[in-house]
Order: structure tokens, then sequence, then C-alpha cells
């Protein structure tokens, strides 16, 4: 009897591990609804975080496409002085504040704009440079589609239509003040009217070369 028992125990202990076997390698249903939803959406990779290039298009270096030359206007004539030199611009962010910027290699020396219609329109504020030039209010404007800077300063910056600051100003001609004869002539102070100081820069695409 107790032989029996003990074969019959053994053969129960048999028979549960083939079951648990055949659990374990029997293959998962099906679920036709499941599948399709998997066929359609799939998990997409995490994006990755944006540079501060491509948060602030302004950051980078630029090549002037001509050095601009500063023009001053008597009551009877204009000069044109010699153009400043002006080496490529460099834009960079401000480790403080985001909203500014720093100018480097105007003839002005360097000077910070303040953001003020995102992505790439700056007001340069009236400020005096680290060697004490007065520099006077102006705008800074990037075209993203033609990789194009503009700056003009001495112009007050408008907010309504900051690009509106770009246009030139229609001069009205200077009416000669007629003499009369007998008396002397009066000396007359002549006003020198500074026109605005515009520059225009091409931004330069520095590439990496890529490994393997």
């Amino acid at each position: 009897m107790k032989k029996t028992a003990f074969f019959a125990g053994i053969f129960l202990t048999i028979l549960s591990v083939a079951n648990a076997q055949n659990a374990t390698t029997k293959p998962a249903v099906s679920n036709p609804t499941v599948d399709s939803i998997a066929a359609k959406y799939k998990l997409q990779p995490m994006p990755e975080a944006m540079t501060p290039e491509q948060v602030f298009p302004v950051l980078g270096e630029y090549q002037p496409s001509a050095a601009p030359a500063i023009e001053a206007t008597t009551a009877t004539t204009t000069t044109t002085e010699a153009a400043p030199a002006v080496s490529n611009v460099k834009i960079m962010l401000d480790e403080q504040n985001k909203g500014i910027v720093w100018i480097e290699g105007l003839p002005q020396g360097k000077i910070k704009a303040f953001l003020r219609k995102s992505p790439s329109t700056y007001k340069i504020p009236a400020q005096k440079t680290e060697d004490g030039k007065d520099v006077k209010e102006g705008t800074m404007i990037f075209d993203k589609d033609t990789k194009t800077l503009s700056v003009i300063i001495g112009k007050a910056y408008n907010d309504q239509d900051p690009a509106a600051s770009f246009i030139p100003a229609v001069e009205e001609p200077v009416a000669a003040v007629p003499v009369k004869k007998g008396k002397k002539a009066k000396t007359v102070k002549k006003v020198v009217v500074e026109k605005p100081w515009v520059l225009t820069a091409t931004k330069i695409e520095h590439t990496t070369a890529s490994t393997n």
C-alpha cells in the first residue's frame, strides 16, 4: 500500500511539472484590437533639447556685406567720412539674461541689445560702451530666411513697426536765405545732421564634420 502511494506521488509530481512547462511554452493569444493600434501608433523617440541658436536665431557670426560710410550734412553741403573698419560681427547671449545679446565687431564697440519681438527683433538702447563711447538708440533685425542681419544706430526704435526704422528718410532741400544789399551778412552757424549708421551682414554657417 505504501509503495502504491509512493509511486502515485511521483506520478503527480511529474504531471504537474509537465503542465507547468506547457504553460510557459504556450504562445500568447493575439489580440486583433491591440495589434491594429500598435501598427497605427508607434512610439517616437523623445525630441532632443533645442540649442540656444535654435531658440535665438540671431546668435552667431556675420560677415558685413560692405563697409558702411558715415555721412554728415551741413546747411550747404553733404560730406562722407571714411568708412570705419568693420570686421566680422559676433552676437552672443548674455550669461545672466537671455533677453539680452551682446554685439562685438562694430566700430562703436561692444554694445548690447534687448529682445523686443521674438525671435529676432532687438532694440539697441542708448548706452555708453566700456571704452566710453556714446551709442545712440537703434534697431537690429535678423531675417532667418535670407540669413541677413540689419543694424541701424542713430534712429529711435519703432515699437509698432521696427522694420520701418530702415526706410530712408526723405531729405528736404535747404532753402537759401537771401541777403539784403547794404547790410553786413551775419555769420550763420552750420548745423551738422548725422545720418543713422546702417550695417547689413550675412550669417556665416559653421559646419562640423561628422565622424563615423
